[in-house]
């Protein structure tokens, strides 16, 4: 009777707290884009733009470029595994990969178009795989450190060589943790825009930057609002196919045995390490070229950027564009540590209540959408329907940290997520049987546990806010146009000042986010693969 009424209790708290998040994406995302394909659907554009063949080779690049992207990052990014999970002293190397991808979209994509000058698929695939190889690295390194080598060791006392004790022990064990990492990298690389609309220009486009076009330059919203459908329909699908794995690989994770410790390569791993010492050294190579092009002109894109003497036709000083970045970035990264912080917890609660794991994997796939779905859409949606609300938002500061709060807000849920997971039952039972109640017992054994992985959310999803461009270049007002936005910019403007103020920015808000994701690797929790 007393477990019964645990598990009620339990029931109640997790549908209580699930109801924050759940609210605020019913208002803030799930209504502006219905009111975007209703508009749409009414005007009678869907089926149209449906049957266009233009539609479709948008679709076409669009997949065939996230799916390209997503093989060389997890080519690139599986030797970088094996050196976080087998090669002691890695901590540098663990935190040189989470650079790239904490670094605005903006910034990637203006390092590449300085790299490659002529951009076009090839620099849109390298520069997306660069932006995600962190996600495989730490992703399938974590899995691959826990996982026992005495399995792979028996295979070679067979008379199996080091290559077929891999293919045909070690890789099959990283299966849940590949597909997790492709399934995520896939949806980050199909809805690339900063990336795409730096590198693709107008002959390049993928669904994003399409939906973006039609909606801003075209005012073609039947068109957009049938691109966003088969965008919806899309992420959707990966989101399903990466909670299938991730539920697997935690699984994995419950199940394995004791973690040994790191030594030094031997033999033919020494090949393997070397590669993935090599990949760290090609990522640095787009960031180095950025930082050498902001000083081609001396220090001049720097006090340009200033406002000494000059202000050209931007709105805001660089000064100005910083401090509205950091202030907006506050703002979503708060609110996001509330929806994220309330998520998880629900999602943990609920598990333990017994509830049905689809109901659980629902709850979680829902909160992952607005990863995936355009931004511009959101924003449009913004701009349609939050008139209703009190107020009006349309015209408040307020509505570009919503936005980005709806980006972050996820990522928190997944650096979150796994850590309340993973503590141990037994901590929990002890502290009950002495007399804790369940909000005690939170606060006595799960809150201390999961303290750095808090720490840890609120510093890398104030990098994303940081740099987050999508939402804010469509929302926010030029008076307040942060860091992105500003390089966005300055890069479709001619003249070499505006050039060495966009390189000048992007090396500003580069500096900022390194600072930062050093700050997250220092707070990371060991032995959790998952950001």
């Amino acid at each position: 009777m007393d477990r019964a009424v645990a598990r009620h209790r339990g029931l109640t708290a997790g549908v209580a707290l699930a109801a924050v998040p759940l609210a605020f994406l019913a208002v803030f995302f799930a209504w502006p884009v219905a009111a975007i394909v209703r508009l749409g659907v009414g005007q009678g554009g869907v089926g149209d733009a449906l049957v266009d063949g233009d539609t479709w080779g948008l679709v076409g690049f669009t997949l065939a470029q996230a799916a390209a992207s997503t093989l060389v990052a997890v080519a690139a990014g599986l030797p970088v595994a094996f050196l976080l999970a087998r090669v002691p002293g890695s901590g540098v190397v663990r935190a040189a990969v989470l650079v790239p991808f904490v670094l605005p979209t903006v910034v990637v994509g203006l390092a590449f178009k300085a790299l490659l000058p002529g951009g076009g698929p090839v620099a849109i695939v390298l520069a997306n795989a660069f932006f995600n190889v962190a996600v495989v690295a730490r992703t399938v390194g974590g899995l691959w450190a826990h996982l026992d080598r005495r399995a792979e060791e028996a295979a070679r006392s067979l008379g199996a060589s080091r290559l077929r004790a891999f293919t045909s022990v070690t890789l099959p064990a990283l299966t849940p943790a590949l597909g997790s990492a492709a399934a995520i990298v896939f949806l980050f690389c199909a809805t690339s825009f900063g990336v795409v609309l730096l590198l693709g220009g107008s002959d390049y486009r993928t669904l994003e930057t399409e939906i973006y076009l039609r909606t801003v330059e075209l005012l073609d919203l039947p068109g957009a609002a049938a691109l966003s459908l088969v965008q919806f329909v899309a992420v959707v699908s990966v989101l399903v196919i990466g909670a299938v794995a991730r539920r697997k690989r935690e699984g994995a994770l419950r199940l394995r045995g004791r973690v040994e410790a790191l030594r030094r390569p031997v033999g033919g791993e020494w090949f393997a390490a070397a590669a993935g010492y090599a990949v760290v050294a090609l990522l640095a190579i787009p960031i180095v070229t950025l930082v050498l092009r902001s000083f081609e002109g001396g220090f001049a894109g720097y006090r340009a950027l200033s406002g000494t003497g000059y202000r050209g036709s931007l709105s805001v000083t660089g000064f100005e564009a910083a401090l509205n970045s950091v202030r907006v970035a506050t703002d979503a990264t708060l609110l996001a540590l509330l929806l994220g912080v309330s998520a998880s917890v629900a999602l943990v609660v609920l598990g333990r209540s017994r509830v049905r794991p689809g109901v659980v994997e629902s709850l979680d796939t829902a909160l992952m959408l607005p990863l995936g779905v355009s931004a511009v859409t959101v924003g449009f949606g913004y701009l349609v329907t939050l008139d209703a609300l009190p107020g009006d938002l349309r015209t408040s500061g307020a509505l570009v940290p919503l936005a980005q709060a709806l980006v972050v807000a996820p990522l928190v849920v997944r650096t979150l997520l796994p850590v309340l997971r993973s503590v141990d039952e037994r901590l929990r039972q002890a502290a009950a049987s002495l007399g804790a109640g369940p909000w005690r017992v939170w606060r006595e054994v799960d809150i201390p546990l999961a303290g750095r992985s808090l720490l840890a959310a609120a510093a890398f999803g104030y990098v994303v806010a940081l740099g987050e461009f999508g939402a804010t270049s469509f929302l926010v007002r030029p008076d307040t146009a942060t860091l992105p936005v500003v390089v966005g910019r300055l890069v479709g403007r001619p003249g070499e000042l505006n050039n060495q103020m966009a390189y000048a920015a992007c090396t500003l808000l580069m500096l900022v986010t390194v600072a930062i994701a050093l700050l997250v690797e220092r707070l990371r929790v060991r032995g959790v693969g998952e950001f």
